[in-house]
């Protein structure tokens, strides 16, 4: 029996050639947003691996949207033409290129992971004032952000479609938008983070407001042919939280605004939340929203080896499986994943002669010297 993880998935006019997705993983490593070698290698080694999507990093859709003064950034034409060298190389390897569209609201203009330091970067160092739904900051180490007026919402609306717009030129096949983990979507989502009064607050389809104006106008400057994904908490693990209730109620209604894969995480809003981690703990939340919104999912979240990847697909969890810290410790994991599962897929020709014996190679290709 042939495996699900190397079956191809076609959503819109997009074929990939596997199940396997490079999660976005921030690599703070940005300067002024702009991508450099350190991307090209880090992102082209998860396309020679053999992944079939490969999303970059969450890309600021304005400067303040970024987590950190190190973020990768899509606000302004010139990151266009360093990304664009991204999606070609990507796409000679015979993945595709996607990319997430993020603001992180009230969790922007943070310090990078190994700074030694939490919260709000101050002024004097790079770091600028924030905004979210309500002026309620995050934790104790970040700065309570400015409340977003009726006419700043509409302004980021834009910000969102803008970047998708720049995504199109840069050559990208995927565009997600960032609606998880605490970030500004996410925010306006969450009752815990959103205490306003208006149009934006209050009921869910209020605190969902934001999020479809967000994906109405990228869906209308995005290829009909080329999918949309939007990436979701289905938890807060906070009483008086999300719940996958209410996100099961939001996917179907991202099904009707024309989102095509709604790709399943959790957290992320909570600095206090204890999450119980374990290998595939977010599945069930991916298979409630798939089976109940009747909408194609990704799942994520310590999924490890091909066994259990197979297992999430063939038990109709997900359509999906995005990899994010496995593929930071193996970049190869799709060629291994596929000897673990008997499947015979082609090797780069310059890896060829580290492969099995039975794997194919690629055709119009001189091995002579590669013995």
């Amino acid at each position: 029996m042939s495996s699900k993880l190397f079956s191809p998935f076609t959503l819109r006019g997009l074929t990939l050639p596997n199940r396997i997705v490079v999660s976005p993983m921030c690599q703070y490593s940005a300067q002024d947003g702009f991508v450099n070698d350190w991307h090209l290698v880090h992102l082209g080694s998860r396309a020679v691996g053999g992944a079939g999507l490969v999303i970059v990093e969450a890309a600021g859709v304005l400067a303040e949207g970024r987590i950190t003064p190190e973020d990768v950034g899509i606000w302004k034409d010139e990151h266009i033409e360093p990304l664009q060298r991204l999606t070609r190389f990507i796409e000679t390897q015979g993945s595709f290129a996607g990319i997430q569209l993020a603001h992180a609201g009230r969790k922007a203009s943070a310090w990078r992971p190994w700074a030694g330091k939490a919260g709000t970067v101050p002024a004097a160092e790079g770091g600028w004032e924030t905004v979210g739904p309500s002026a309620l900051p995050f934790d104790a180490t970040f700065k309570a952000p400015v409340e977003l007026s009726v006419a700043a919402i509409a302004e980021r609306v834009q910000a969102f479609a803008d970047a998708a717009q720049r995504a199109l030129k840069a050559g990208f096949k995927v565009v997600e938008v960032h609606a998880a983990h605490g970030y500004l979507l996410h925010e306006f989502l969450s009752p815990l983070s959103n205490h306003r009064t208006d149009q934006y607050g209050g009921a869910l389809e209020n605190r969902a407001r934001f999020l479809l104006e967000v994906v109405a106008a990228v869906r209308k400057v995005w290829p009909a042919d080329l999918p949309l994904f939007v990436r979701v908490s289905a938890t807060d693990w906070t009483d008086g939280g999300l719940t996958p209730d209410d996100i099961v109620a939001v996917s179907r209604l991202l099904r009707e605004a024309g989102v095509d894969l709604v790709d399943v995480s959790s957290g992320g809003n909570v600095a206090t939340a204890v999450i119980p981690t374990g290998p595939g703990y977010q599945t069930a939340f991916s298979a409630r929203v798939r089976n109940e919104a009747k909408i194609a999912t990704g799942t994520v979240g310590m999924i490890t080896d091909a066994t259990q990847a197979e297992h999430v697909l063939r038990t109709e969890q997900a359509d999906l499986v995005l990899l994010a810290r496995e593929l930071l410790r193996d970049p190869y994991w799709p060629l291994h994943a596929a000897d673990e599962l008997k499947e015979n897929i082609a090797w780069p020709p310059q890896y060829v002669r580290a492969a099995s014996s039975k794997t194919p190679l690629r055709e119009n290709v001189d091995y002579s010297d590669l013995d």
